[in-house]
């Protein structure tokens, strides 16, 4: 491990406490978020104006296939986030260039996945956007494949970034025992109180809307999370 290589904290708060402390923090700017997502939902089929624009954008989303999903994710989830973060002296330093071009090779391919799993649902559960269709899919969103494989397989991929891409901090994090309470389940919990809302207002539109709904969601929840990182973190760090 290299001079300026910090090994991963142990946090004695309980995963609990950590994830209900990250979900206050999100409350406020959370709750806008979702406002916007449903009222988004809500103008789509209420008013005519924006169901055209909308449907212009999903037309465009169509013709560019899986493209779409890559850039898009990427610009919103990594390249935006990055420049605000390079753009404050408090926080220019916090990713090297290695890290930030991980970190956009990383939303590029969460663009993919993140597609597919909205075309598997559409394709398994079904098209429709009725209260029973928009809750299961939400149901595994937030109950499958949040917390048995997004959110696990992101901490690890951050923790590995955080730490200048030296896998020994992680591993022996990983070996000091109960990582899953310790590291994933407070992000799944704070979370919850943004994505769980925000994910139905993505499965009430049809198909080819979801993904930039999600973009347009993932974009002021990275750069949220990003001003939070700005304001708290002191210099340095």
């Amino acid at each position: 491990m290299t001079n300026d290589q910090q090994p991963l904290t142990f946090s004695r708060e309980a995963p609990w406490h950590a994830g209900l402390r990250a979900a206050r923090a999100h409350l406020a700017p959370g709750l806008v978020l979702q406002a916007c997502a449903i009222g988004l939902v809500v103008a789509y089929y209420r008013h005519p104006p924006t169901h055209a624009a909308l449907n212009a954008i999903a037309a465009f989303r169509e013709r560019t296939g899986w493209f779409y999903g890559i850039v898009a994710t990427m610009l919103f989830g990594g390249v935006l986030p990055y420049v605000y973060l390079k753009l404050h002296p408090a926080t220019r330093s916090r990713y090297t260039l290695p890290q930030g071009a991980f970190l956009l090779a990383f939303w590029a391919y969460k663009g993919f996945e993140v597609d597919l799993w909205y075309r598997v649902l559409n394709h398994f559960v079904g098209p429709g956007h009725g209260a029973a269709t928009i809750a299961l899919k939400m149901f595994l969103d937030q109950f499958v494949y949040c917390p048995f494989w997004a959110v696990p397989s992101e901490r690890l991929l951050f923790d590995w970034c955080e730490a200048h891409f030296d896998p020994a901090p992680v591993r022996a994090d990983f070996r000091a025992g109960h990582w899953y309470s310790r590291r994933a389940l407070p992000l799944l919990v704070g979370n919850l109180g943004v994505w769980l809302p925000a994910v139905c207002a993505i499965y009430a539109l049809p198909l080819p809307l979801q993904l930039p709904l999600f973009n347009l969601v993932l974009c002021f929840f990275m750069l949220m999370l990003a001003h939070m990182v700005k304001r708290e973190e002191p210099p340095g760090q």
